[in-house]
């Protein structure tokens, strides 16, 4: 994963501030001071999740969606190069770049996003 030195807002924490506890894995410590690690959540490792990455949005008109065929270009709301959201289960967990591996799109994720809660 890349890293960037900017944020969005002062919620954001990039993987460069994460440092190495992000490569450790979870890292907080309980309330009896033990640090805890990534194997402590492996009851939830199964638990499958929806990962969306989106490049952007359009508002259209219901006509004007029906008369879209194949071959039809669709103007997003981002410019070419600009950061994508990153979504687990409709939330902003990340930004990131489109990649290409082996004849297939991925994405590099490039900021995680903290949240408050």
């Amino acid at each position: 994963m890349a890293a960037t030195g900017e944020g969005i807002g002062s919620g954001d924490l990039t993987l460069d501030e994460m440092g190495s506890s992000a490569r450790r894995g979870f890292q907080r410590d309980d309330e009896n001071g033990q640090p805890k690690s990534a194997a402590d959540l492996e009851a939830v490792f199964d638990v499958p999740v929806r990962v969306a990455a989106v490049l952007g949005q359009a508002r259209m008109q219901v006509a004007d969606l029906l008369k879209m065929a194949s071959g039809t270009v669709l103007e997003l709301d981002r410019k070419v190069g600009e950061a994508i959201d990153i979504y687990v289960n409709n939330r902003l967990v990340a930004r990131g770049e489109v990649v290409l591996v082996d004849d297939r799109l991925g994405v590099t994720m490039t900021e995680i996003i903290k949240t408050d809660k």
